[in-house]
């Protein structure tokens, strides 16, 4: 079985589960920078290949984690090519 790991981003306790090939270190220090300054939108691409836009000031509350998890090619990170979602059943 093939692996890859898979990080989630809790903002406020709701969950985001990144894209593969998303840029964790870019994205925390968006995130730092848009605390420091206040606060401002940053955007990311999560599981599904769908652009997020989050609201990070210096009350919000991030929490990172990541865990292994089977493989899924789906998962390109492309945001042109997004999957899942409330009609794929």
């Amino acid at each position: 079985m093939q692996t890859m790991v898979r990080t989630e981003v809790r903002i406020n306790g709701e969950g985001y589960l990144l894209a593969q090939g998303a840029d964790l270190n870019e994205l925390r220090r968006q995130m730092e920078s848009a605390s420091r300054e206040g606060g401002r939108f940053v955007d990311f691409t999560v599981v599904g290949n769908r652009s997020v836009a989050v609201l990070v000031s210096p009350r919000t509350e991030v929490v990172i984690a990541e865990e292994t998890v089977q493989f899924d090619a789906r998962d390109t990170g492309d945001d042109e090519d997004p999957f899942g979602g409330f009609f794929d059943l």
